[in-house]
């Protein structure tokens, strides 16, 4: 009987998802765990994964240009052009996290040129691997039809959530590549496929030190589970443990070597660890946390008809499904393991399961101890959405219960992506204003009268103060910092280097400063754990107000507001 249904199954793969004929539903639930799918040696899944990825480009493409001039863009884009200018990571100025994505941008500025165009470009690209990476890993378990249908999801959700230059986006990238050759590596035990693993799991540390760890984590408790329950498998052999050893170790040790180099060995261990006892406190939230402010939350759902308030709670039910993914990946990796350990259960598609389920487990691990908000579980939806993909599938989701309800499942998935993804395609569609930046021509939704103002009374490579937290305008308008902060974040940062920004920011003596008025709105709403004491005692902030006078009230896109300030003793423009 098993062995009928494990030859029904292939040749439901083979045709594409479909299930032959007299083959019912209860028979292919009890046939799905005999056959996984290895689309790499399947041209027509070839075909598609590289379809996918074709389609993928060509619409991000339509997301380069457009900015909402977001405060946490700026910080990779100013890092790399410091790079570029001969500082030093750590030794000279500041970051909270490991160097991959500075270094990797300066490496694009380097061969491409620095401009705003060209570090997007690279999230088109990041973007079109994170499609054919989902294709290919949920088609291993799904048909063609439900992996194509978590590539779109993907595709239309994960990099136009937030289309923005962040360490964030390149780490993902690497964990997805890690998870797929991690895969790879269970299905055919190759020494390269070993180091590859390896490698692309300590890249993944060293672009962002948390996600890094939860995959190394996830993966290492994965694999050691799938040894310890199939004693067949191969994974058991030395030499692949060797390669996975290398691959972890020539990353980390080509970063000690450049920077022991650079004689900022000690300051680059401080800087990785800094964050365990300084980021959480502000940053914390809770789980699922959809920053909304008050005014938000009441204009979605308290005002319009019931019929407006309806669709829109449709729309925005994916950021409360997003964070529920990880947790069902969860629940099956716990079934997997206990369906691994039964006598004569098929090993293959459990292991698979078990690898994968314990990679997201990990991932979750790490946005839990980091930031729980809906954005940090979007930045990883090109994996969380395998759940999905395998829900839609539904072949190997037990209970019948479910499958009673899959066809609604279904239903509401496909309208509610849909809608939730429309808005970020319309605003990008309809932002009429262009703003000509020193690192080339932006979209904005609105108009923004900073950089203009900057550009027209502060030269290319002035040192400007921007306070306390919208790097992303030094970048456009061509100037630097005058200290080693690109910004400041109260109740982050120290007491310690708030006196330390001061003491440089009074050696520059800079002429101007473009002080953000508003940034205090933000506070409750983007690091609600901020504690009060941060707040009420600003040293930098109540210099800026002592030495410089206001001239000119500015606007970002999102109305904030932004003072341009120059010090008591010149004349405003």
């Amino acid at each position: 009987m098993r062995q009928n249904a494990g030859v029904e199954r292939v040749a439901e793969v083979r045709a594409g998802g479909r299930r032959p004929n007299g083959l019912q539903r209860g028979d292919e639930y009890k046939a799905s765990s005999h056959g996984l799918v290895r689309p790499e040696l399947d041209r027509n899944d070839q075909a598609i994964a590289a379809a996918i990825f074709a389609v993928t480009l060509a619409y991000l493409w339509i997301f380069r240009r457009y900015t909402s001039i977001e405060p946490d863009e700026g910080i990779v884009l100013e890092g790399a052009q410091r790079i570029l200018r001969g500082e030093v990571l750590y030794r000279d100025f500041f970051s909270y996290f490991t160097p991959g994505s500075y270094y990797f941008l300066a490496l694009l500025f380097k061969l491409f040129g620095s401009s705003f165009l060209v570090a997007r470009t690279a999230l088109v690209f990041f973007g079109g691997v994170y499609s054919a990476v989902a294709y290919l890993l949920a088609r291993r378990v799904c048909s063609r039809t439900s992996a194509i249908f978590v590539a779109a999801l993907v595709t239309l959700t994960t990099l136009p959530y937030r289309f923005e230059v962040l360490h964030n986006w390149d780490s993902t990238l690497w964990a997805c590549l890690a998870v797929y050759c991690a895969v790879r590596w269970l299905e055919s035990p190759r020494w390269t496929w070993a180091f590859a693993t390896g490698s692309l799991a300590s890249l993944t540390c060293l672009f962002e030190q948390s996600k890094g760890s939860g995959l190394v984590l996830g993966l290492g408790a994965g694999l050691v589970a799938i040894v310890f329950l199939d004693r067949h498998n191969s994974l058991r052999n030395g030499t692949w443990a060797l390669g996975l050893a290398v691959g972890m170790a020539w990353p980390f040790l080509s970063t000690v070597a450049y920077f022991g180099a650079q004689h900022s060995l000690s300051v680059m261990v401080a800087d990785w660890f800094w964050p365990l006892q300084h980021y959480s406190l502000a940053n914390h939230v809770p789980y699922g946390y959809q920053n909304w402010a008050e005014a938000t939350r009441h204009l979605l759902f308290g005002s319009g008809s019931l019929t407006e308030r309806a669709i829109t709670v449709l729309a925005l039910s994916p950021c409360f499904l997003v964070p529920a993914l990880p947790l069902a990946a969860l629940s099956l990796l716990v079934y997997w393991i206990v369906r691994m350990r039964r006598e004569g259960e098929p090993r293959a598609i459990a292991a698979h399961y078990v690898l994968v389920c314990s990679a997201l487990s990990g991932l979750l691990l790490s946005v839990v101890i980091g930031r729980a908000d809906i954005i940090h579980f979007m930045y990883l939806m090109p994996l969380f959405a395998l759940v999905l993909g395998w829900m839609i599938d539904g072949r190997d989701i037990p209970g019948q219960l479910f499958w009673q309800v899959r066809p609604f499942f279904i239903t509401y998935v496909l309208v509610a992506f849909l809608l939730f993804a429309a808005p970020m395609l319309l605003r990008v569609l309809n932002a009429r204003d262009q703003i000509q930046t020193r690192r080339g021509v932006v979209h904005v939704a609105a108009p923004d009268t900073v950089v203009e103002y900057v550009q027209a009374h502060a030269v290319a490579g002035e040192k400007i103060l921007v306070y306390p937290y919208l790097p992303l305008y030094y970048y456009l308008t061509g100037t630097s910092a005058p200290t080693r902060y690109e910004y400041f974040q109260p109740g982050m940062h120290t007491p310690q280097q708030a006196e330390e920004m001061l003491e440089e920011t009074t050696a520059a003596r800079v002429p101007v400063v473009l002080f953000e008025a508003s940034f205090w709105e933000k506070i409750p709403t983007s690091w609600p754990g901020t504690p009060l004491s941060a707040i009420v005692r600003d040293p930098v902030a109540d210099y800026i107000q002592h030495e410089y006078r206001a001239c000119k009230i500015l606007n970002s896109p999102d109305e904030w507001k932004f003072l341009f300030m120059v010090r008591k003793d010149l004349a405003c423009p």
